[in-house]
């Protein structure tokens, strides 16, 4: 049974998908979409964002899912989405032997681990999936991208040590209260940030995404900026909450007065693209050219996420993957590194 206002949030959904979502607002791939049976028979190893979004500014970069599912239950997930069972955590059928038999074929391209399901859920602790994984990878000729909101990758450090390899931590708030909300079950704020700073301390590079932000909620995240510089992060990107059916009625029940406040930025003045809702795109302009010179005033680069805002981005490539030292891939442009 639903309660009432889980009914009205769907109503709310539904209503503005009615009035919005015609061929106009769709985002649609660019190239040949695959094919049925191309999808039945894809790599664990597979090319990041196949559609080529226009909103995507990534560069080409492999990505695979050590997990399918994540059990950290942010509020604002996207993942949940597309991924069913999302929030029961369970291990890629196979993984090890599937990763030994690609990875022996990579020649320097760039690895995402991994950007649907985080690669250290609270299982991960024991189970020690993801650092086979890179056990697997250290042998390899690539380089790591992890991004993760855990500080278990600290154990790790050893592995990353031995291949090019950055950290994409995602600390999306610096206030106890706002990320126990948002993030349930993820590691605190402070244990990311003594986390990146211990990374930095290691010699491996640490970006920080700063994502979703949500007005009312963390716009103005001055005091995190600024204690990132001082750690020596160099590279911090973000972006702005997109409505899916199911992170909306997570967020309406978890914040329910500041649920109030954007349902009609996403609603009444926002807009359908591809398969999210987002505020308008003069809203979004004014929060990410707030947080980009709160970025350059402590002396960082910075670059938006799926914003169609790349004229904001100073960095050389949006997700902080330049940030990696060591040999150069063949897949990465020059001014890239």
């Amino acid at each position: 049974m639903f309660t009432i206002n889980e009914v009205y949030v769907k109503i709310t959904y539904l209503v503005f998908l009615q009035k919005n979502f015609t061929s106009k607002h769709s985002i649609k791939p660019r190239g040949k979409q695959q094919s049925e049976a191309t999808r039945k028979t894809l790599n664990l190893l597979t090319w990041f964002d196949p559609w080529r979004s226009p909103l995507c500014t990534c560069p080409p970069k492999l990505t695979f899912n050590p997990y399918t599912g994540c059990d950290h239950r942010c509020v604002y997930c996207y993942a949940s989405s597309y991924i069913p069972r999302f929030y029961e955590c369970r291990p890629k059928k196979d993984l090890l032997q599937r990763l030994k038999r690609e990875a022996a074929k990579l020649k320097g391209e760039l690895v995402s681990i991994s950007n649907s399901s985080d690669p250290y859920p609270t299982i991960e602790a024991e189970a020690c999936l993801t650092r086979h994984c890179l056990e697997v990878l250290a042998e390899c000729n690539c380089r790591i991208q992890i991004i993760t909101k855990s500080n278990i990758i600290l154990r790790d450090i050893d592995l990353l040590k031995r291949v090019p390899s950055m950290v994409a931590l995602t600390i999306t708030t610096d206030n106890a209260e706002t990320a126990r909300i948002l993030e349930p079950f993820a590691p605190p704020p402070e244990e990311r940030l003594k986390a990146a700073e211990r990374l930095i301390a290691e010699g491996i590079p640490v970006a920080v995404r700063v994502d979703p932000v949500i007005p009312y909620v963390n716009e103005l995240p001055e005091t995190l900026v600024k204690t990132l510089a001082e750690m020596g992060v160099r590279h911090i990107t973000a972006s702005t909450y997109k409505v899916k059916l199911d992170n909306w009625q997570r967020l309406s029940l978890a914040m329910p007065k500041i649920a109030e406040k954007l349902k009609p930025l996403y609603f009444e003045k926002g807009e359908k693209l591809g398969r999210y809702i987002y505020m308008p795109k003069d809203l979004r302009l004014r929060l990410m050219e707030n947080l980009a010179r709160l970025v350059r005033k402590y002396g960082m680069v910075f670059a938006t996420c799926r914003e169609g805002l790349r004229g904001l981005n100073t960095a050389a490539t949006c997700d902080g993957s330049w940030l990696i030292k060591g040999k150069r891939s063949k897949f990465l442009p020059e001014s890239a590194l």
